[in-house]
């Protein structure tokens, strides 16, 4: 089965019109969730000269929402041809890209998580994107969340240009909590921040669901990055990744107070993803850890719920786990135009940020992020304060979202807050997985 949309778009025809026709052709159907795979088998229209080649990995309510962004791009700039292929979510979508610029067929601009932007720049993949080019299209740092910029450096230098950020969130249910004395007198959701504080709202939640008082995905890796990062841990992985240095004691810390939620006084449902979403959404449980991104699954449900901050459990400086989506130009023989055409279609597609936003994505575009148009857009703006104390992960060739060392750190979460295995037996269990990796050359 082909494992990509591909569609041309020629000079002066719409992409919407374009789409309605081939997508009732082909008889496609759309697919829901963020990462989830996207298969079609639209055949490819030739390229006309000068096309603009874009290659990402959004489905679902992501891609509905890039969708409307190209058909802006398309309206505002109607004699670009642009041909966009969205490619099957994680490591298929890495593989390809890198293996197209290897053999000379990269495309134009490609979307790549900041976390896996890195290892593409060490592979030598990447165009630097010089500040000269950068101020002549307004794509300046001043223009973006510090945060998010500062991280995707590289050696100093521009290699990408940040989309989003997309942190762990925490949804709950407004109902519940209103009846278990958690709302202020406007709506807002009194603070959780403490292990005290925390453990009491589970507590006071529970007894109104009386079932759980939170639900969390079972591969536990945000909820342990974030908890770890409150603690003051630094660094899991270091020196590139070739190097294991997590904090032991920190790391058994985070393990044995999260292991307490949800083992010894079971207020916290740690389970299969879907099954978390289901039980938050059904009402028997007032809170649901996840990324932003589950706003969509949230709205359609039409249930009542809000979003805010996961909270600051251990009280040190506020801090997150997240990701970034960037813009990034694949390397080849770049003229001037070439890169300005690109440059445009990135610019473009920044500022159409507020659609983005939308799907629950923390705009990285300042002129979005400080417009009352987001503002006004909750329960989005919430929770925007998350992108200033954005964790992303250690650099690695393994790292990275949906990456080998996510899952192996994850699933000694999930064998700790399932029971499976006590705290000293799953940080036994995640260091040596997570140094083979650490010792293997990376592959790219």
């Amino acid at each position: 089965m082909n494992d990509r949309l591909r569609i041309s778009i020629p000079s002066g025809l719409s992409r919407r019109t374009f789409l309605g026709g081939a997508l009732a052709g082909a008889g496609f159907a759309a697919l829901a969730g963020c990462s989830t795979p996207l298969a079609a088998g639209l055949v490819a229209a030739p390229l006309a000269a000068g096309t603009l080649q874009y290659w990402n990995l959004f489905g679902g309510g992501d891609g509905v929402r890039q969708q409307q962004m190209l058909d802006g791009f398309q309206k505002a700039y109607p004699k670009v041809g642009l041909e966009a292929t969205t490619w099957a979510w994680g490591n298929p979508y890495y593989t390809k890209l890198a293996l197209a610029t290897v053999g000379d067929k990269p495309p134009d601009v490609a979307v790549s998580h900041l976390t896996r932007m890195k290892t593409l720049v060490e592979a030598g993949l990447l165009t630097e994107l010089k500040p000269a080019d950068l101020a002549r299209h307004g794509l300046s740092a001043e223009h973006f969340t510090p945060r998010v910029w500062e991280a995707g450096l590289v050696d100093g230098k521009v290699y990408s240009i940040p989309l989003d950020t997309h942190p762990q969130v925490m949804f709950y249910n407004t109902d519940i909590c209103k009846k278990a004395g958690l709302l202020n007198k406007d709506g807002s959701l009194v603070s959780m921040d403490g292990e005290g504080a925390f453990a009491d709202a589970l507590e006071r939640t529970q007894k109104v669901t009386g079932q759980f008082g939170a639900t969390s995905p079972v591969n536990g890796f945000r909820v342990f990055a974030t908890l770890y990062a409150q603690l003051g841990g630094k660094h899991i992985v270091d020196d590139g990744g070739t190097k294991v240095v997590i904090d032991k004691d920190r790391a058994l810390k985070v393990f044995t107070y999260w292991r307490s939620l949800t083992v010894e006084k079971k207020l916290i449902a740690a389970i299969e993803y879907q099954a978390s979403i289901a039980t938050f959404a059904t009402g028997a449980s007032a809170f649901h850890f996840n990324g932003e991104w589950e706003i969509t699954t949230f709205q359609t449900a039409k249930m009542p719920f809000s979003m805010t901050l996961w909270p600051n459990v251990f009280g040190g400086p506020y801090a997150v786990q997240a990701d970034s989506h960037t813009f990034v130009l694949p390397k080849q023989q770049h003229d001037q135009a070439q890169l300005d055409k690109s440059l445009t279609f990135i610019k473009a597609m920044l500022d159409q940020s507020l659609t983005w936003s939308e799907g629950g994505h923390i705009p990285a575009w300042q002129p979005t992020l400080t417009s009352p148009g987001y503002a006004n857009l909750t329960p989005q703006s919430n929770y925007a304060a998350a992108a200033d104390g954005a964790i992303y992960d250690d650099p690695g060739w393994y790292s990275g979202s949906g990456s080998n060392f996510e899952n192996i750190v994850g699933a000694s979460m999930g064998a700790v807050e399932q029971g499976q295995l006590s705290p000293e037996a799953a940080l036994a269990q995640m260091i040596p997985k997570l140094t083979v990796l650490a010792n293997t050359p990376s592959p790219v």
